[in-house]
């Protein structure tokens, strides 16, 4: 799992990214990006309900993607907020692979925003 010092402990910054941030999508994930003064990275990953009603789903599904962050995340970008917005329940069973691509596909489209 991601260190706690570099995930939102506040629903304040989640809101101030939605609102001031720029999103990059794809069918089944998205990415919101905004820089970050902090000195530090943060991140989030949201799993609606209408994605899957269970939550012990919705978990499997946040824990995998924090997962692909925290073996990547030499190669993401500091000083800056990524919230990871889930589309899809095809992520559950993704291959790892798979899913660690997509999400370095999303950061490195961010990185040329």
């Amino acid at each position: 799992m991601l260190n706690k010092k570099y995930r939102f402990h506040s629903r304040g910054g989640v809101k101030y990214t939605y609102k001031n941030g720029k999103t990059v999508r794809t069918p089944k994930l998205a990415l919101v990006f905004n820089d970050n003064p902090r000195g530090f990275t943060r991140f989030a990953v949201v799993v609606s309900k209408k994605v899957n009603k269970s939550a012990v789903g919705r978990n499997r599904i946040r824990r995998r993607v924090y997962e692909a962050i925290r073996l990547n995340f030499e190669t993401i970008p500091k000083n800056r907020d990524y919230i990871f917005i889930v589309y899809d329940a095809s992520l559950k069973n993704l291959p790892f692979l798979e899913l660690s691509k997509l999400i370095c596909s999303l950061v490195k489209e961010s990185m040329i925003e």
